[in-house]
């Protein structure tokens, strides 16, 4: 309760900093789960088991899209309610949102189980690649249960302000991934079955681990049995919020699968492996700045539900200014290091050392605009503008990254591919930024309300 009471009057850049090193360390070994995978089988196996892992990455973005919806929406609604101090709809909005997760995990699993062959070919796999997709597809789905409680339980603890514990979820299940990625892949030549065996093994650990945490004191929000019944009004209000990052990280889904067709049609599967490695750097960095979402999240949500407005306006510049840093930081390291970091995933293959450069170069070159567009959005989501968050998500994501990624390959060939991730940056930036200038003067008026009440 202590930790719920600090976001109202602690200072903000006290707990930007206490909230974000243990949810950068969270995401950072959370994007591990992929990253580590790619490398080993990069290394170990080859550029086409590369191409292969990354044909199930638009599938992994389904699951995690899932988690998304009740994990965030979730935490949001837990936060808003705590700041309300509406403690008994705290505990029915966990309890409703483990439940929902559980239906929707047992869903997806037997979903994909049944469309997965078509589904991998419309993602872009083909005779070379389909059996590595297959391989470790076949595998993973026994992890999706894991994956989805997992993970959207851990953004409900960092949610009631256990940012520390939130931390510990990851380093325990990431560094087992770690740990046993390469005796399963090497010391027992399991290849990618190795990798995915690690990752769901890995995964079901972190379950364990958050449900231990809403069953015992420690937590503040406690998950009771109770709670669990599904109630139409909870369950829609959790949906309305979390609908903005699912719509987000399923339209990625789609995309990917668009762009890894492109990437076939206007080069071959180590441009596909080349997009592997330039979506591994992009999520590192892309982590960092999630990072601060999850460290601004509790304390606007909070503070919006107690309408403290001027904590909320200080806290959302603060974040796009430390956000805009980290992404400014990564597009100077991309640009300057491509070539070593596509050494880090297989420094054999001249091919896909080629394209994967240039690749990293021009798909980043509007980088430094994507720390902002986070942010913002961010904010939408966590003050409960559910509608205008799913639109700014869709923004980059369909409504401009599509038809670009369809015309421009038409013209430039596979540069016309890497070049549609800027032009949809830019584009994107720019009405984000407007949405950002009316909030601001509607936040203004806001405060200036409530001290004249006071």
């Amino acid at each position: 309760m202590k930790n719920v009471q600090a976001l109202g009057n602690e200072r903000i850049g006290l707990l930007i900093k206490r909230y974000y090193w243990p949810a950068f360390i969270s995401v950072m070994v959370s994007a591990l789960y992929n990253i580590v995978d790619r490398i080993y089988i990069g290394q170990g196996v080859g550029a086409e088991a590369l191409s292969g892992l990354s044909i199930i990455f638009p599938v992994m973005l389904i699951m995690m899209a899932f988690g998304m919806l009740f994990g965030i929406g979730t935490g949001v609604r837990i936060s808003i309610s705590l700041g309300e101090k509406d403690y008994e709809k705290a505990g029915k909005t966990l309890g409703n949102g483990f439940s929902m997760m559980l239906i929707v995990s047992v869903f997806i699993t037997f979903l994909i189980l049944f469309i997965k062959g078509p589904l991998l070919q419309l993602f872009g796999a083909n005779n070379e690649t389909v059996g590595y997709a297959m391989e470790y597809l076949n595998i993973i789905l026994f992890g999706v249960v894991f994956q989805v409680v997992g993970f959207s339980l851990n953004n409900v603890i960092r949610s009631e302000g256990n940012a520390k514990t939130a931390m510990y979820t990851m380093l325990i299940s990431a560094g087992l991934n770690i740990v046993l990625d390469p005796i399963f892949i090497f010391v027992f030549d399991m290849g990618v079955a190795g990798a995915a065996i690690a990752t769901v093994i890995s995964q079901f650990i972190m379950m364990i681990w958050v449900l231990l945490h809403f069953l015992q004191k420690r937590s503040v929000v406690h998950l009771q049995f109770r709670n669990l019944r599904l109630e139409f009004p909870i369950i829609k209000s959790i949906v309305a919020i979390g609908m903005a990052p699912f719509a987000m990280h399923l339209a990625s889904s789609l995309v990917q699968g668009i762009l890894n067709t492109q990437l076939v049609k206007y080069g071959n599967d180590i441009a596909v492996a080349a997009n592997g490695i330039l979506m591994s750097v992009a999520q590192v960095i892309f982590m960092c700045i999630i990072a601060v979402n999850m460290a601004t999240q509790p304390i606007i949500g909070f503070n919006y539900g107690a309408k403290n407005f001027s904590r909320v306006k200080a806290t959302l510049l603060r974040g796009i200014l430390i956000a805009s840093a980290i992404s400014v930081f990564g597009y100077i390291i991309i640009q300057a290091l491509p070539g070593v970091m596509v050494k880090l995933f297989n420094n054999t293959d001249q091919e896909l050392f080629d394209v994967g450069v240039r690749g990293l170069r021009l798909g980043a070159a509007m980088f430094f605009l994507i720390g902002f567009q986070v942010v913002v959005g961010n904010y939408f989501q966590s003050t409960g503008k559910a509608k205008l968050a799913m639109v700014l998500s869709l923004l980059r994501q369909v409504i401009v990254l599509t038809p670009v990624l369809l015309l421009f390959p038409v013209f430039f060939g596979l540069d016309g591919v890497w070049i549609s991730m800027p032009v949809a940056d830019s584009i994107s930036a720019l009405v984000v930024a407007f949405f950002f200038r009316k909030e601001m003067l509607r936040l203004n008026e806001m405060i200036d309300s409530r001290e004249k009440l006071m």
